[in-house]
């Protein structure tokens, strides 16, 4: 079963997904934080990021957010031009910045938006397109709307994550509604959402079996060995799974330690790597971590991690 690295803002920027791969099994497809048009442009930034050069090795898919043609059809344009050969297209964030502006899971019951969808990858044959979506901002049947549409578009998948937007990652995932959206696609789809252990996975490969992928993205951040243990059948120990995380975070921190000055930029910059990791390391490291101000703290409080679990 295929991995693909979910896109996380503030966290899987170049550094993160290359120091990953060369520390850990790298996933099969690892995306970009969404792409969005600043000013009638991708942020220089976002271009950056995708650059062969940051990225050696990879396979890396960029991930872009529209609101209308306007613009999506710029975004492909771009990135296109930059030599992309794939590209997500995102549906399916929750985050109100996004869809309040009506990017996003605002998209996940347009018809229209779906239309565009399918024409953009009708008008772009070099391109492998993949649309990533939710069920609906507040109506877990808006993807009813959509669903038919996409499914005479030519996409490499579709990768769902069975919530809706105003739930963003709480409650209960539906996979009622999942099973439903899975067995009526005629696109191979992706499962994501709340796969944290390789136990989930295994539940869910047992479940899907003709799932073209799963895609994990906080699972993956707060424990990374997960490309490792989905492809070894078998969960790692708890003290090598953290003494990996420590190495990763140690080739993390010196890359930033080369490019960036000061304690507020490299506290502001490392800090997110243990965002979702306070499973692995304990309450405790974690919450130091979190309050540390300067990287006098910052270094006392991840000493504080210990692979004994002490």
């Amino acid at each position: 079963m295929n991995i693909h690295f979910a896109p996380v803002q503030g966290h899987t920027d170049a550094p993160y997904r290359r120091i990953h791969a060369e520390c850990y099994r790298p996933a099969d497809t690892y995306y970009t934080p969404f792409i969005r048009l600043e000013r009638g442009a991708p942020r220089s930034r976002d271009m950056r990021d995708i650059l062969p050069e940051a990225n050696t090795g990879l396979h890396l898919v960029p991930q872009v957010i529209f609101r209308d043609a306007d613009e999506l059809l710029p975004l492909v344009e771009a990135l296109s031009e930059a030599g992309a050969r794939e590209i997500d297209i995102n549906m399916g964030c929750p985050f109100p910045l996004q869809t309040a502006r009506g990017r996003g899971a605002a998209l996940a019951g347009n018809a229209d938006a779906a239309r565009l969808v399918r024409r953009v990858t009708e008008g772009n044959p070099e391109i492998s397109f993949s649309v990533k979506m939710r069920l609906g901002m507040s109506d877990p049947d808006e993807w009813r709307r959509v669903l038919p549409i996409l499914n005479d578009a030519s996409l490499h998948h579709v990768t769902l994550h069975p919530r809706v937007a105003r739930q963003q990652y709480g409650g209960e995932v539906d996979m009622e509604r999942f099973g439903e959206f899975y067995s009526m696609s005629e696109n191979p789809v992706v499962y994501n959402g709340d796969l944290l252990t390789p136990e989930d996975v295994a539940r869910l490969a047992g479940e899907f079996p003709d799932l073209e992928g799963i895609m994990i993205g906080r699972g993956l951040l707060g424990r990374p060995s997960l490309t490792d243990e989905i492809a070894e059948g078998s969960p790692w120990e708890h003290g090598r799974r953290v003494k990996a995380m420590l190495g990763f975070h140690r080739r993390l921190l010196n890359h930033y330690e080369d490019i960036l000055c000061g304690d507020a930029q490299l506290i502001s910059k490392i800090q997110p790597f243990w965002e979702y990791a306070e499973e692995e390391i304990g309450r405790k490291p974690w919450k130091a971590i979190k309050k540390a101000g300067n990287m006098a703290k910052y270094h006392s409080a991840v000493a504080m991690i210990s692979p004994s679990g002490d």
